[in-house]
């Protein structure tokens, strides 16, 4: 990486070119014997040609071995889109404290001062050949401080996610396309119409009208859309984010973590333990998910009754609402085609014993077999809010509003009975560009009210609750409550290819860890999406060289979480200086040692199922490598057809991970529910049981941030009925004749 960073991004050449050293650590430029040792990492032949035949092995194509030598020779600063990404992360989705933070560790390690007492050499960073940053790094790692430790994961997981997402040569050396080359057209598909503001008054507001505001086009908004145009409702609904069409989508890695998730992919937790993943995109999370459509379990709707006192989870009114949304979206296991991780998980659980069932999908009772949905559904085959919902409430006369920030709920001068009386919200409009696009520097933006006497915030667990709080309501439990399904990977690696990315992702769950405390506590496990960034960073960094090898034999890996219902939780809040949403969350041991199980168990199943390797999230644990013969070494391994978690080298390396435990292990969610949560009064929630705000007249909430407490199950149907019957009672209570609209009462 040069030196010409943009300095909007606040780097000075001298940083950029310490953070250049680092990255060129974490993932070298490998030569054979000669080279420059301040820019590549040269390696005796015998090393190098050894590592190239077994990168070769994995690659399996035609022999290349220039495709090989090209991917050895490439370090994460040889392209300049990692660059540019590296400056927009820190211009644009960097909150400050984390932007001090990293400028501080830069600048020191350009001091001699700095640079000693955080490598141990009087050298700057960028001025020791990568071999020694490489030591440095690996010291970082496995440090008795936690300092040491954080910067490491932070600092690994940002140049690895990055490279993998500009690399020039990974995507060629695993055979996996940008985008799947067997996408069908998209069926159904439904163009949406917005609203143009088109006022060159830059001093006065544009003023629009209606009878429900919904702030929010995800699976909470979009049900309660429908719900509420159809009861014959004027609703708008708005969004800060903007619509892609099928034909655009999925977006590629680089692309689409950017421009379909909150914070440009990712939000780490305050301590750096949790990274946090959360949809931002026109029909908001159901617009990334999985297609996973579980319905909400027995046990945690009796929590929600009887700990809650909301006695509405245990009627059947509930349970119509799920099965209403289910049905709209033909929820079902019929078509379902089990792709090489998922049956590896039914099968390896069935071996076992262990409890394993099909996931039901939202695809309208037919295949979908897109492993790049977490990108967007190119072909309409996931019914979630842009496929099913959204379109129905625009039928029903709702209007749309792309590109809106909602800056804060309006309320009347005068309160009715101690409550705030609702008049709209108000907020920031900004256009797209003239090319229809959102990157241009010719869109426009006006302010903007719209005047209604119901909201309905959805805009998820990390965004409602913020609006709320910028709206100056002061309930101390708006933001708190958080809670979260902690996940920690878990890889395999089979003797064959089975192109993970090919195939539905999430069609297996195994539940026989889901209830480890005896109080609806524990662990699920399922298949992940496994896309390069996202997945191959979950594992350990050992070395660069480790790194290139691993990330080669991704085509033939499938990728796994254990998915713990969080006991305790955390909050958000706003970021003091700038706004955005800040997190702290620190998985509890509790909830770790539920992780841990779940991980001992889906190691034990992919055993069974005969997998060549084990890799796992958890430092300090390498990886498990089933014994092999090797000619060489005159050594041979007795090949047992029906391998047993009774062995004694694999008990080993179990007993190994629950020594070395998950204390330090990354955890990650895509999953946030909780910080509005609903209960009986204004001591214990945000919300009543009706989903209108404690103190105000007219003011709801939507979606997940109403759970009372975590899932522990994907929530999306749970927020899509949660929504339903909220949606119910604002038509009841507007007068509506919820006979003629096909309403029921609560």
């Amino acid at each position: 990486m040069t030196a010409t960073a943009d300095n909007d991004a606040g780097l000075s050449p001298e940083q950029w070119g310490i953070l250049a050293a680092i990255a060129g650590a974490f993932v070298p430029s490998c030569t054979s014997l000669n080279g420059n040792r301040l820019l590549q990492n040269p390696l005796p032949p015998q090393v190098y040609d050894s590592l190239c035949q077994r990168i070769q092995q994995n690659v399996g194509q035609n022999d290349d071995q220039e495709l090989v030598a090209k991917f050895m020779a490439e370090s994460a600063t040889s392209q300049p889109a990692f660059q540019a990404a590296i400056t927009d992360l820190v211009k644009l989705y960097m909150p400050d404290e984390a932007k001090k933070g990293l400028f501080f560790i830069l600048k020191a390690l350009n001091t001699r001062a700095g640079s000693l007492v955080l490598t141990g050499y009087a050298t700057s960073l960028d001025c020791l050949p990568v071999a020694d940053r490489q030591q440095i790094l690996q010291s970082w790692a496995t440090s008795r401080l936690p300092f040491f430790r954080n910067l490491h994961k932070s600092l690994s997981a940002l140049v690895r996610s990055f490279w993998l997402r500009t690399s020039a040569n990974l995507r060629a050396v695993i055979d996996c396309p940008e985008r799947p080359v067997h996408n069908p057209p998209p069926k159904a598909f439904h163009p949406f119409e917005f609203i143009q503001f088109a006022s060159t008054s830059l001093s006065e507001p544009d003023v629009i009208e209606a009878d429900v505001v919904i702030v929010g086009s995800g699976c909470g908004g979009a049900v309660a859309a429908k719900t509420l145009a159809e009861a014959g409702l004027n609703v708008i609904v708005v969004d800060k984010s903007y619509y892609w069409t099928p034909q655009m989508l999925p977006l590629t890695e680089a692309s689409g973590l950017a421009s379909l998730f909150e914070n440009g992919g990712t939000i780490l937790s305050d301590d750096a333990s949790m990274t946090v993943v959360a949809g931002s995109a026109w029909g908001g999370g159901g617009t990334v998910n999985w297609s996973a459509s579980l319905q909400t379990q027995s046990f945690v709707r009796r929590e929600w009754s009887q700990k809650f006192g909301l006695p509405y989870f245990t009627t059947s009114a509930f349970q119509d609402d799920l099965d209403k949304v289910c049905e709209r979206m033909g929820v079902g296991t019929s078509a379902i085609e089990h792709n090489k991780g998922n049956r590896a998980l039914l099968e390896g659980a069935r071996k076992l014993g262990f409890t394993v069932k099909p996931v039901p999908q939202n695809t309208g009772g037919e295949a979908h077999n897109c492993g790049y949905c977490t990108l967007g559904c190119g072909s309409c085959g996931k019914k979630g809010p842009t496929e099913s919902w959204l379109p129905d409430a625009a039928k029903a006369g709702a209007r749309f509003i792309e590109g809106f920030n909602v800056s804060e709920v309006t309320f009347a001068d005068t309160k009715t009975g101690g409550n705030r009386i609702v008049t709209g919200v108000k907020g920031t409009w900004t256009s797209r560009d003239g090319n229809g696009k959102v990157a241009g520097s010719d869109r426009r933006i006006r302010q903007v009210i719209i005047k209604a006497p119901r909201v309905v915030a959805s805009m998820g667990t990390l965004g409602s609750p913020l609006l709320l709080k910028r709206s100056g309501l002061t309930n101390s439990h708006i933001g708190r409550h958080l809670h979260l399904h902690p996940a920690s990977i878990v890889g395999a690696v089979w003797d064959e290819d089975v192109r993970p990315w090919e195939g539905p992702i999430l069609t297996s769950v195994c539940t026989e860890f889901e209830n480890l405390d005896g109080e609806g506590y524990g662990a699920k496990l399922e298949a992940t999406a496994m896309i390069p960034s996202l997945f191959l960073t979950a594992f350990p960094w050992r070395d660069g060289l480790h790194f290139k090898e691993t990330a080669s034999k991704m085509k033939r890996m499938t990728g796994y979480i254990s998915l713990a219902r969080d006991r305790y939780g955390g909050r958000v809040f706003p970021d003091p200086i700038d706004g955005r949403c800040r997190i702290r969350y620190t998985t509890n041991k509790y909830d770790q040692r539920h992780i841990l199980e779940g991980i001992a168990g889906l190691s034990q199943m992919l055993y069974v199922e005969g997998a060549r390797e084990i890799h796992t999230s958890i430092p300090g644990l390498d990886p498990f490598v089933r014994p092999s013969d090797e000619p060489n070494s005159k050594i041979t391994v007795a090949r047992k057809e029906q391998p047993s978690i009774n062995d004694e080298e694999f008990k080993a390396w179990l007993a190994k991970m629950h020594h070395v435990g998950v204390g330090d292990t990354p955890f990650a969610s895509a999953h946030q529910m909780g910080t509005c949560r609903m209960g009986s009064d204004a001591s214990n929630s945000v919300i009543g049981p009706n989903g209108q705000v404690w103190g105000t007249k007219g003011l709801y909430v939507a979606d997940a941030s109403a759970f009372p407490s975590a899932s522990g199950v994907n929530p999306m149907i749970t927020t899509m009925a949660i929504s339903r019957g909220i949606a119910r009672g604002i038509a009841k209570d507007a007068g509506v004749n919820v006979g003629t609209a096909g309403l029921t009462k609560l």
